[in-house]
């Protein structure tokens, strides 16, 4: 398939692809790093250590809500950065903290027009709750076609498991074949490196600065590289001009 509109189906990261999870991280340590006088580390030091930490903790308990996994890494977060061991309050509020994470600014009006083209599917790393609470507040209750959540499968992405569900889903929801599937997704390492291993095709929403999910993980690999996923839209109602025209 060489246009994007030859696909049926979009399926989505959400947190880094749709939710500016970078800034949620940084904007959830705000308060600990300011009181730790720790405000001046680095953006890349802090999202590469709570990646560091929240991908073991994923592998050694997959079963873990995503929230819970939050709330547990903290206080070993908080050491690696220099700060106090912090209270079991300030953990849980870490943890809770996904429902403020904010939508990036191109992310609804792409969804908009890419739902005129594709089923939309979500395959995200997070909890059921957490991604409730993104879908009423920043997402603004954006009518996706199905939501699946790590809590569903029981493993996190980069987990094979967790596309070979969604192939499993779509197929028997939509009649959708892995070939009609186009993985949306900001990160190589939880979305495009595994995919391409299942031979799913891929669009890399490169978004600038990037850092979780793209740090240290050898070459890229993608079939279409945007920006944002406002110019992946652009893109897609382009083609759907010229099949018209």
């Amino acid at each position: 398939m060489s246009k994007l509109t030859s696909f049926r189906l979009l399926s989505f990261d959400v947190y880094g692809t749709l939710i500016d999870w970078e800034t949620g991280f940084i904007t959830a340590l705000h308060p600990i790093l300011t009181r730790n006088n720790k405000s001046d580390i680095s953006r890349q030091t802090i999202l590469s250590t709570c990646v560091e930490l929240e991908s073991a903790q994923q592998k050694k308990t997959p079963d873990m809500l995503y929230s819970d996994l939050l709330t547990t890494i903290h206080p070993e977060l908080c050491l690696r950065l220099g700060c106090a061991t912090p209270t079991s309050e300030e953990s849980a509020a870490f943890g809770k903290s996904i429902k403020n994470w904010p939508a990036f600014p191109d992310t609804l009006g792409a969804l908009y027009k890419l739902r005129k083209y594709f089923k939309l599917v979500v395959l995200s790393n997070v909890d059921n709750e957490s991604f409730q609470s993104s879908l009423k507040g920043p997402l603004k209750d954006f009518p996706f076609d199905a939501v699946i959540t790590a809590q569903d499968i029981g493993s996190y992405k980069p987990d094979l498991r967790n596309f070979e569900y969604m192939l499993r889903i779509v197929g028997s929801t939509f009649g959708v074949s892995k070939e009609e599937v186009l993985q949306t997704a900001q990160s190589q390492y939880h979305d495009h490196k595994p995919c391409r291993s299942l031979g799913i095709k891929g669009a890399w929403i490169d978004r600038e600065g990037a850092v979780c999910g793209n740090v240290g993980v050898g070459e890229e690999v993608w079939d279409w590289r945007f920006g944002t996923l406002g110019e992946m839209a652009g893109e897609v109602e382009r083609e759907a001009g010229e099949k018209e025209g």
